[in-house]
């Protein structure tokens, strides 16, 4: 891609993501993520209304009566995008391809961090640590970040969201609130990986996905290409049994990603290609207060 046409997109993004993070998601993004980055401040006797998960047992044990610690909230988190960019995310048969959608939900999530002070950074990821950029603050970086997803060159096409998750544990010592944007298109398991690094942290999920993937259409012969291991089929999508066989296969599949997610206690939204991305992350944000 030419760098002219590259800004110009990057410009694009920007009007576009930057309006919906000033007059949507601001507020919305700060009341979801706000008690995310707490510090202890100090413990006071209980009062009615407390959360009884707040209470301190050592200092209850002593005084015999029961204390709770209290929190404050600190003035910036650090944001970490984790950003799929292995082969199949070139792909879509609405209005954009899965990349592109995944472009502008970290964009506007980027320009979110920043109205509130916060630091963001990103990892992109295949099979492998493609490229790490720290979390820093201000449109500049921003920019930045949009136009190396915009150019961005992956060496691998394969997925490994695992090696993504401890990639994140290593290098964010301090608790982060971390999404992970992806089409969740992998063949090793990674729950155990989720559970430990959302002790730490705060892990958001948000796959993206084009809705072919979810019903095959009646259109006969057809050739499948596996975009990330190249491997091609041909298809008969005239066959009733095959395409009820390929939508039970996505239902079993998405059914099991979200029980992963449900066990690690993570918060997710799957977003289509042709879903309006601004009501499924208010949705999201909402479900977090």
């Amino acid at each position: 891609m030419e760098t002219s046409e590259i800004l110009k997109k990057v410009r694009k993004i920007e009007i576009k993501t930057r309006g919906l993070s000033s007059q949507i998601f601001a507020g919305q993004y700060h009341s979801a993520f706000k008690g995310r980055g707490m510090a202890f401040s100090e413990v006071r006797e209980y009062q009615y209304g407390d959360d009884v998960r707040d209470i301190d047992w050592n200092v209850t044990a002593r005084f015999h009566r029961p204390y709770v610690k209290v929190f404050e909230e600190e003035r910036e988190l650090t944001v970490m995008l984790l950003v799929d960019v292995s082969g199949s995310l070139d792909f879509g048969t609405q209005v954009q391809m899965k990349r592109d959608l995944v472009t502008e939900i970290a964009a506007t999530i980027a320009f979110s961090a920043i109205q509130n002070n916060d630091k963001i950074g990103v990892v992109f990821f295949s099979d492998k640590i493609e490229k790490y950029i720290p979390p820093k603050k201000g449109r500049k970086h921003i920019l930045y970040i949009i136009r190396e997803m915009l150019d961005f060159k992956a060496d691998s096409k394969r997925t490994d969201v695992r090696q993504a998750i401890e990639f994140l544990s290593s290098v964010q010592k301090r608790r982060t609130t971390a999404f992970i944007l992806s089409d969740f298109y992998v063949r090793n398991d990674f729950q155990q990986s989720l559970q430990i690094a959302n002790r730490k942290h705060d892990v958001v999920a948000i796959q993206v996905y084009d809705p072919r993937a979810r019903e095959l259409p009646d259109v006969g012969l057809m050739k499948v290409v596996d975009a990330e291991t190249g491997h091609e089929q041909y298809v008969d999508t005239s066959s009733k049994s095959l395409r009820q066989a390929y939508t039970r296969y996505w239902t079993t599949r998405q059914h099991d990603l979200e029980e992963s997610f449900s066990k690690s206690n993570v918060d997710c939204v799957s977003i289509a290609t042709n879903d309006d991305y601004v009501k499924s992350l208010l949705g999201l944000f909402k479900q977090r207060r």
